[in-house]
């Protein structure tokens, strides 16, 4: 396989990476953060106009992108810049996930939806996890009932990403089936101001907002509904299984900037007269996490390969790849912190913040543990 990107594929790399340089600071990040909306406007409207949110859909839709596989190692390069950049816009629920479901089972008029998403003009939530599902994609409690020609919702969804300033919402719910059947799940596009729909925001661990969004009696007219009733579920396997790709290349550019924070930490703190890098035993902690990084890596490129293969391997190799970086990132998060001592610790220091974020993304669409059972599930003959 040949690992080098296209010319294309370099020059969006070396674009958005130059951009993240020049005007994404660790202290404006950390400020929007913190704020009632969790992203910058304006950073947000720049990166649509470098063409990067567009970069991650097909051209048949709307963006720059090219067939399955081209958009798989796009998504790949995007996400691994905007990890070395700690960058909290809204790419992924908005335009990974929810933009992912228009673009997978639209209409034609639905899918008009996404000029606006990629020109960074409205927002999108994607609301299909609810607080008892860990992680299970067919467990969907929420309801789509029928009602004199329409469509009523109810239920609630949890850790919905930037749901504050979303313009209208992605949601599962289940029209028919049991609550952890596959088949019955459905797909709708909700208005964020329609009666019925309640927002509660916070603050995430990691930097930024997410909320809970509860659904009561919220009336839809049949044009709501997203794809073909109750089968929604393979539609949404294949639009989380690109968040997982999203995810795990983001972890390689954290992992990136955390390991080579470190070394630098290492060549210039000193102890007993000699920089503390001379150290054996740290030399020895490195090169093990240089190796883990590597291995982590080959994990993704892995997975972004898989993205257009039968749906064995395929999901195989994105929860393979999910339970690698998992562990691994956690593994790069508590060595670096420790290697840099009581420092690490600090807030105005940027590595606490890359630790946080490699934390939360092991925890985001399916955790190591989760990954791994559902590998092991998947390499068993039906």
């Amino acid at each position: 396989m040949n690992f080098n990107h296209t010319e294309e594929r370099q020059m969006l790399a070396d674009t958005l990476s130059r951009f993240i340089r020049e005007k994404y600071t660790i202290e404006s990040r950390n400020e929007a953060a913190a704020s009632k909306i969790g992203y910058q406007p304006k950073i947000w409207t720049a990166l649509a106009d470098l063409g990067i949110i567009g970069s991650l859909f097909s051209e048949e839709d709307g963006g720059f992108g090219g067939d399955e596989i081209s958009t798989a190692f796009d998504i790949a390069v995007v996400f691994e810049a905007l990890g070395q950049g700690l960058v909290i816009e809204p790419f992924l629920d908005n335009a990974i996930l929810a933009g992912g479901a228009i673009a997978e089972a639209g209409s034609d008029q639905q899918k008009s939806l996404l000029a606006a998403i990629i020109d960074a003009t409205n927002i999108a939530g994607f609301a299909h996890y609810e607080p008892d599902t860990h992680y299970e994609l067919e467990k969907v409690s929420t309801t789509a009932e029928k009602q004199n020609g329409k469509w009523v919702l109810n239920g609630s969804k949890a850790v919905v990403k930037h749901a504050e300033v979303a313009d209208f919402f992605v949601v599962s719910a289940r029209s028919g089936g049991q609550h952890n059947d596959p088949a019955g799940i459905s797909l709708f596009i909700i208005p964020a101001d329609a009666d019925g729909v309640s927002v509660q925001g916070y603050n995430t661990f990691d930097g930024g907002r997410a909320a809970e969004l509860a659904l009561k009696n919220v009336t839809l007219e049949v044009s709501a509904l997203l794809g073909i009733e109750g089968e929604a579920y393979p539609v949404l396997e294949r639009v989380v299984g690109k968040g997982l790709l999203a995810l795990s290349a983001e972890a390689i550019g954290a992992m990136e900037v955390a390991k080579q924070s470190t070394v630098e930490y290492l060549q210039t703190r000193q102890q007993f007269g000699v920089p503390i890098g001379k150290f054996q035993a740290l030399q020895h902690r490195m090169a093990e996490l240089f190796i883990e990084i590597e291995q982590a890596r080959s994990s993704v490129i892995n997975a972004a390969a898989a993205l257009d293969k039968d749906r064995i391997t395929r999901e195989r190799a994105l929860s393979a790849a999910k339970y690698t970086v998992g562990n691994v990132g956690r593994q790069v998060a508590e060595e670096a912190i420790q290697m840099h001592g009581g420092v690490g610790m600090a807030w105005e220091l940027a590595l606490g913040h890359y630790a946080k974020r490699l934390i939360f993304i092991d925890h985001e669409l399916g955790d190591a543990d989760h990954h791994l059972g559902r590998y092991i599930r998947l390499c068993k003959p039906d």
